[in-house]
C-alpha cells in the first residue's frame, strides 16, 4: 500500500486551523464550546482492569468489553481523555496509546491523517489542534503483525466518565499483510452522566492479504452528542468486516465511516443494526468506494424506530474503474406514529463494465405475522418483539464460532429494550 499523503505537523493544523467553524455536510449542528476539553492523561492508571467499580464494569458489558478479559489477547480503556489501563496477552499484536506508538515507531506519522483528513470538518479540526495545542495524543494503536492469524478479539473502550465531557481520540489500526485480527470495540457513559460529546478518529490500514474484523457497540446516555469519523484503506486481497450497533438512547450521532477499496479483489462489508427509542436522532451511514478491479462491497443495514425518534439510515457505494462489484440493502421497521426512518441508498458508476445493485424497504410489522404468532398462545407485544428481533438479526458469517457466537450475545442484548 502507498499512501498517498505524507504526514507534515504544520500543514495538519494549519488545515485544521482552517476548518474549525466548518460545519458537518451532515447531522445536527453542535456547538463543540459547550462542552469541557479535559487534560490529557489526568486520571491515574489502574493497576488491573477488574479494579473498576461495579457499575463501570456493567456497563462495559453491556458493550462487550470484559474487565476480567475472559477470552480476549489484548485490552485498551480510555476514560475521557485519559488511557488509564492497556494490556497485552498476545505476542502476535501490538497494542499501547497512540502517542506512545509514536514515539516507538516513527515511521507511524506516515498514517496520520491520511484516511482521514483533519480538514473533513470542525470535530477532525478540534480534535487535531488538540493534539496540536496538548502536544500529547489519546487513542489507541493496534497493529497485528504479518503472517499472524489472532482468533481471539483485541478489547478497546471509550468511556466517559464526567458530565459535558469533549472525548477526543485518534485511533490508528494497522493489519499487517496476511495477518487476521478481530477488534471488539465499546463505547458508553457512566450512570450519573447525562450530557457529553464523543470525537472518535479512526484510520484503519489494511495490507495485502490480511482480514480485520471490527464489531463496534455503542451504549451512551441519553444528552450525549457522538461524532465519529472513521477511514478505511484496503489493499490487494484484503478483507474488512464492520459490524455495528446501536440501540440505546443518545441525542444524536453522525456516523459516515468510508471504506477505499483501492487493491486488487479487495473486498468491505459493512452491517448495522440501529434501534431509535426516546428523541434520538440518528444519521448512521457506510459508504465504499471501489477503485480496483475486483473489488467487492456489501452494506447492510436495519433499522428500528420507536417513540420520537428519528433513524436517517445512509448508504454509498461508488464503482470508480471496471469489474467492481457491490450491493446494498436497506430496509427498516416503524413502530410509532411519531417516529421516522430516512432510507438514503446511493449507487454512483464512473464506469462501465461493472455491478452496482440496491434494495430499500420501510414499513411496519405485518399484521399477518402478529395474527400468526397470537393465534399460537403468544401475547401480541410477545410477538412483536420476536418479531423485531429476527428483524434484526445480523448474518455474522465470516467469524471464527467462539466470536460469532458472542457477536450474537451482544446484539441479543442490546436489542432487550425494543
Amino acid at each position: 500500500m502507498v499512501l498517498k499523503d505524507v504526514f507534515n505537523v504544520r500543514n495538519v493544523a494549519q488545515d485544521a486551523e482552517k476548518a474549525k467553524d466548518k460545519k458537518a455536510p451532515l447531522g445536527a449542528d453542535i456547538t463543540i464550546e459547550n462542552f469541557t476539553n479535559e487534560e490529557v492523561n489526568a486520571l491515574d492508571l489502574l493497576d488491573d482492569f477488574d479494579d473498576v467499580s461495579k457499575k463501570t464494569k456493567d456497563a462495559l458489558l453491556k458493550v462487550g468489553v470484559d474487565t476480567e478479559e475472559k477470552g480476549r489477547s489484548a485490552s485498551f480503556f480510555q476514560m475521557d481523555q485519559s488511557n488509564i489501563f492497556s494490556s497485552l496477552l498476545s505476542d502476535s499484536i501490538e497494542l499501547m496509546n497512540v502517542g506512545a506508538a509514536l514515539e516507538k515507531h516513527h515511521w507511524l506519522k506516515d498514517y496520520f491523517w491520511n484516511a482521514v483528513k483533519p480538514d473533513t470538518d470542525k470535530y477532525t479540526a478540534k480534535t487535531a489542534l488538540v493534539e496540536e495545542e496538548t502536544g500529547t495524543k489519546s487513542g489507541y494503536f493496534i497493529r497485528s503483525l504479518p503472517n499472524t492469524h489472532e482468533i481471539l478479539p483485541v478489547q478497546a473502550c471509550m468511556f466517559i466518565g464526567d458530565e459535558a465531557v469533549m472525548q477526543t481520540s485518534h485511533n490508528i489500526v494497522i493489519a499487517e499483510e496476511n495477518s487476521e485480527l478481530h477488534l471488539i470495540t465499546g463505547c458508553a457513559t457512566g450512570d450519573d452522566v447525562l450530557s457529553a460529546l464523543h470525537v472518535g478518529i479512526t484510520e484503519v490500514y489494511l495490507k495485502p492479504g490480511s482480514k480485520l474484523t471490527f464489531t463496534m457497540v455503542h451504549n451512551w446516555a441519553e444528552q450525549v452528542e457522538v461524532r465519529p469519523r472513521t477511514g478505511i484503506r484496503i489493499a490487494d486481497n484484503a478483507t474488512y468486516l464492520n459490524n455495528y450497533i446501536l440501540t440505546s438512547p443518545v441525542h444524536s450521532i453522525q456516523s459516515y465511516p468510508t471504506a477505499y477499496c483501492d487493491g486488487v479483489n479487495s473486498r468491505a462489508i459493512f452491517q448495522s443494526i440501529q434501534g431509535g427509542t426516546k428523541d434520538s436522532t440518528i444519521d448512521v451511514g457506510s459508504r465504499a468506494y471501489l477503485n480496483a478491479p475486483g473489488s467487492k462491497a456489501e452494506i447492510i443495514s436495519r433499522s428500528v424506530s420507536q417513540d420520537q425518534s428519528q433513524i436517517y439510515s445512509r448508504g454509498h457505494l461508488a464503482g470508480t474503474v471496471p469489474d467492481v462489484r457491490g450491493h446494498l440493502e436497506c430496509h427498516g421497521l416503524v413502530l410509532s406514529d411519531d417516529s421516522m426512518i430516512y432510507a438514503v441508498p446511493e449507487l454512483e458508476a464512473s464506469s462501465a463494465n461493472l455491478e452496482l445493485s440496491h434494495e430499500a424497504a420501510v414499513g411496519r410489522i405485518d399484521e399477518e405475522e402478529i395474527n400468526y404468532l397470537t393465534s399460537r398462545g403468544i401475547s401480541e407485544e410477545e410477538a412483536a418483539s420476536m418479531i423485531v428481533r429476527g428483524f434484526l438479526s445480523m448474518d455474522i458469517t465470516g467469524l471464527p464460532d467462539e466470536l460469532a457466537a458472542e457477536t450474537q450475545k451482544m446484539i441479543d442484548m442490546s436489542v432487550e429494550g425494543i
